[in-house]
């Protein structure tokens, strides 16, 4: 995404930010009506286009916007899409797209207000690895055959009281309504997301044992002062990492034994 749809997906976050940080806002239905108008749009790509057209005016597409869905939403999600409505798009599909990260980032709000989120964090982390290691779970929930009630059901089964509310929505969200990606690449998105909440990056640590607290604290204070913010820790145990540890912090990829990263971590941050 780039140019005009770049611009108005940073406008829209700072509109949704603005609107969930009252009290009234529930987070958590914006989040089902934004990824309802979401579905709508991507099935009708002739209303998509026509709220996309750089040749209306965008009053006129933000009034269609509340004819079509202003008694079906609340008034809160109805006046957001009409903002987008407004907005200007290098593509019609990039509408689609800011909207589905719109109810993502909703979702991931109405975790931050009940003191959630973190756990959220974990949860999408450790279902992206179950579904990386099972073949026949991946199979079910990505099988085109399979209907969107027999994949909601399944993960119901799967993450229903075991996993915060907010993530079973996501994750049933994900496999119901693909759009394009994969399950993995959807966790992974989904998972960033979460850690951009709370301003941290997020760091895959795979070790060859769990690590200890003290492991766990000085790394992550290490990573941080590396990377200048905060920093999540994904934490996943590989007995083929013999005696040290693999961390990925996005592309980069930092190998080497517990001890001596952070040596060379003290060393850069001296130098």
């Amino acid at each position: 995404m780039n140019g005009a749809s770049r611009e108005a997906l940073a406008a829209a976050r700072q509109r949704l930010d603005a609107l969930t940080d009252s009290t009234s806002v529930d987070a958590a239905q914006l989040a089902d009506e934004l990824a309802a108008v979401t579905a709508l749009l991507d099935r009708e790509a002739g209303l998509r286009r026509v709220l996309t057209d750089p040749a209306q005016p965008g009053e006129a597409k933000a009034t269609l916007v509340q004819r079509l869905i202003g008694g079906q939403v609340s008034g809160t999600t109805a006046d957001l899409v009409a903002g987008l409505a407004r907005s200007r798009w290098s593509q019609p599909r990039d509408l689609v797209d800011v909207l589905e990260e719109l109810a993502d980032i909703a979702d991931l709000t109405a975790a931050e207000k009940t003191g959630t989120l973190d756990d959220v964090e974990d949860e999408l982390f450790r279902f992206g690895r179950i579904v990386a290691s099972s073949t026949e779970l991946r199979a079910a929930l990505t099988d085109r055959a399979a209907g969107t009630s027999a994949k909601t059901e399944l993960l119901r089964r799967l993450l229903g009281g075991r996993a915060k509310p907010a993530t079973e929505r996501l994750v049933t969200r994900l496999a119901t309504a693909p759009r394009g990606r994969s399950l993995e690449a959807g966790l992974e998105s989904l998972s960033k997301l979460a850690a951009e909440r709370r301003n941290r990056m997020v760091a895959v640590v795979t070790s060859a044992v769990p690590l200890s607290d003290g492991q766990k604290e000085r790394l992550g204070a290490s990573l941080a002062k590396l990377y200048g913010r905060r920093m999540h820790l994904n934490l996943d145990v590989d007995p083929e990492v013999v005696g040290g540890i693999r961390v990925q912090v996005g592309d980069e990829v930092i190998n080497g034994s517990i001890a001596d990263r952070l040596d060379e971590a003290a060393r850069r941050m001296a130098s």
